[in-house]
């Protein structure tokens, strides 16, 4: 296991690498029908789940605007997931918008609300954002219940938000500011 960014009791967040290519695609192509619900088109056209996604994905892990962690397990280095940072603007805002996604082998084992409540330490902690956002389809029940487990505040609705499956969706906004980090205890938000 390398460094990690964070690590957790069950699960440590790290970069991407380029040895990191066949596995990601391996779990993206086994979870497609897991994730294509949940996610959007991206802008290219390309699959998310080819070789070509993961070129993206590499290109961008780790950006003045876009931060990519994999969620990845202590016990055996296997990748399960990954969390994304992005659109982070800084200055007076210091605000990112935070995405996630579990493969299907590893979702209801408590990897996905590990992992991101890793990410929220990053982001609040070495990172030092001030505020970050999630986005969640309303239908998403999930994700819902991740998100509010960990202490996101809902601040509202976005119709039409994102495309998701070619379609316009709407989703339900989450934040969460480094003051709200703090008044919750970690143990509250691991447990």
């Amino acid at each position: 296991m390398d460094a990690g960014v964070e690590r957790g009791a069950r699960v440590y967040l790290r970069s991407v690498s380029p040895g990191d290519r066949a596995e990601w695609c391996a779990l993206r192509h086994a979870s497609a029908e897991h994730l294509d619900p949940w996610e959007p088109i991206p802008h290219d056209g390309l699959s998310a789940h080819d070789d070509r996604a993961f070129s993206r994905v590499l290109h961008q892990t780790d950006t003045p605007s876009t931060r990519r962690l994999l969620i990845c397990r202590r016990d055996d280095e296997v990748i399960l997931g990954m969390v994304n940072l992005s659109q982070i603007c800084r200055g007076p805002f210091e605000n990112g918008t935070m995405g996630y996604w579990i493969g299907a082998a590893h979702a209801g084992q408590g990897y996905a609300r590990e992992g991101v409540h890793l990410a929220l330490r990053h982001a609040f902690g070495s990172f030092e954002l001030h505020r970050v956002e999630a986005n969640v389809m309303p239908k998403n029940t999930r994700s819902l219940r991740l998100v509010r487990a960990l202490g996101f505040r809902e601040e509202g609705f976005s119709p039409r938000y994102l495309r998701i499956a070619g379609v316009w969706a709407d989703h339900l906004r989450f934040a969460m500011t480094a003051e709200d980090w703090e008044d919750g205890t970690e143990s509250e938000r691991e447990g």
